[in-house]
């Protein structure tokens, strides 16, 4: 049995057909000559890659046989890596091939090593989508909602892991959209509180004068309309896990009750005199600096202390080197779903865009922005335009640095990073694709303060 890749190259010229099967001999390469033969050898070799040439008989002129072609291939495999081969004077027809669905296109005269190089990164890229897809369809694990590529989040999963199963009061700290709220239900997930509540409360949600009532319920004639007994977010989370979301917000009178709250676990109900355990995790979060509320005089420093027994700092989504396309593709995906709609992926140049810009609004930024260009998007693949990113994608570059040494130092750091992603960590391959040595690499990574977990 042959265990190389299979090609699939659509081309009606007897001579580039002899060539593309000397030429492309790292692969099992199919040759077809016309419409019907594709779509054959498409149906019983199910190719991941195919090269396809626009002029096709009966009118190699005439690019309408290729792209009819092209609408068959991904009607049949959508997620097939088309490329299509044209004449040097038909880009026209390239580019609506693209806007098709097509991953690239190779104008002619044919530059076999060129050619190769896109055919190898086609390859590349079907294996990194398909490994993500069946990695968030397979995987049943409490984190599968965290999509940690990076180095950053990959750390900050395994201490979750860790912390989970015990009982320390935990905060969580980081910029708004960062996904406080899905690390703590993360956190409840992998408990042995898991099959028990998960309240969550937003204490800047909540108006100061009824939030004490959320939190602590009350007992009935305890104020005009308190016609009967109400308990309080804390208690019905008994046996769970309370979650409060911005506790920087939470009122400088409640943070005292709060604080005896966490340090008897009971509480009061308004106008009751009984004292009643509760047992809950409790996990906190804020985007708010607490040292400086603190030495302000709007948050307790014994409550801080309390609460962050353990802390747990969430980088933003521009710190998270290779997350922001990875996430993308989730949402995508995701998005496509929820509106019914079949999209191919997102354009090179949209992929650029995502990686270079800084989501100042985070995870929640890409989110919104996905959901809109997945609602507006008329083409196969999501553009640049779509996300409305082709003004904004400056602002990396403008923060910058001018050194050049700074630069290169920069740039070779994210160019290890991913190529780390895209190989999950394999040293071996990483090198390989970086083009270096083994004692290379480690040199680098020492370097750069980078630690592989292989």
């Amino acid at each position: 049995m042959d265990d190389k890749k299979i090609l699939l190259v659509v081309e009606d010229d007897p001579g580039l057909q002899k060539q593309f099967k000397w030429s492309f001999e790292a692969y099992q390469t199919i040759i077809a000559g016309k419409r019907s033969e594709a779509i054959a050898a498409l149906r019983r070799h199910e190719p991941k890659v195919v090269t396809l040439d626009l002029g096709l008989p009966p009118d190699p002129t005439n690019a309408s046989e290729g792209l009819k072609t092209l609408t068959e291939i991904l009607a049949l495999a959508p997620a097939t890596k088309v490329i299509v081969v044209t004449g040097n004077d038909d880009r026209e027809n390239a580019i609506k091939a693209v806007a098709m669905g097509a991953y690239d296109f190779y104008q002619k005269p044919i530059d076999i090593d060129v050619l190769n190089l896109i055919i190898a990164r086609a390859f590349h890229l079907h294996e990194l989508e398909q490994d993500h897809l069946n990695h968030h369809h397979t995987s049943s694990e409490p984190l599968t909602g965290i999509i940690a590529s990076c180095p950053k989040m990959q750390e900050l999963s395994r201490t979750i892991e860790k912390i989970a199963p015990t009982r320390a009061t935990t905060l969580l700290l980081g910029e708004s959209g960062t996904g406080k709220e899905v690390l703590a239900r993360a956190i409840h997930a992998l408990s042995d509180r898991s099959d028990q509540p998960f309240i969550a409360v937003n204490c800047a949600a909540i108006p100061e004068n009824l939030l004490e009532s959320e939190l602590f319920g009350y007992e009935r004639g305890a104020f005009t309309g308190a016609t009967q007994q109400t308990k309080g977010k804390i208690e019905y989370a008994n046996k769970g896990t309370f979650f409060l979301d911005e506790i920087g917000d939470l009122p400088i009178n409640l943070q005292a009750k709060l604080l005896r709250f966490l340090q008897e676990r009971t509480i009061e109900r308004i106008g009751g005199r009984q004292e009643i355990p509760v047992d809950v995790r409790v996990l906190c979060a804020t985007h708010q600096n607490l040292q400086t509320y603190i030495d302000d005089g709007r948050f307790r420093s014994d409550l801080y202390y309390r609460l962050s027994e353990f802390t747990i700092n969430i980088p933003p989504l521009r710190d998270r080197v290779g997350d922001a396309v990875v996430i993308a593709h989730v949402l995508l995906k995701r998005f496509c779903e929820q509106h019914n709609k079949k999209l191919k992926g997102f354009s090179s140049d949209a992929i650029r865009a995502i990686e270079c810009y800084t989501w100042p609004g985070n995870v929640r930024e890409l989110e919104n922005r996905i959901n809109r260009a997945v609602i507006i998007s008329n083409d196969a693949s999501i553009s640049v335009k779509d996300l409305e990113l082709d003004n904004d994608n400056t602002l990396q570059n403008e923060r910058a640095p001018f050194n050049l040494k700074e630069v290169r130092e920069a740039a070779e750091s994210m160019a290890i990073r991913r190529a780390l992603f895209h190989t999950k960590n394999n040293i071996s391959n990483t090198a390989k694709l970086l083009g270096v040595a083994r004692p290379t690499l480690y040199s680098l990574l020492s370097k750069y303060g980078i630690e592989v977990d292989e």
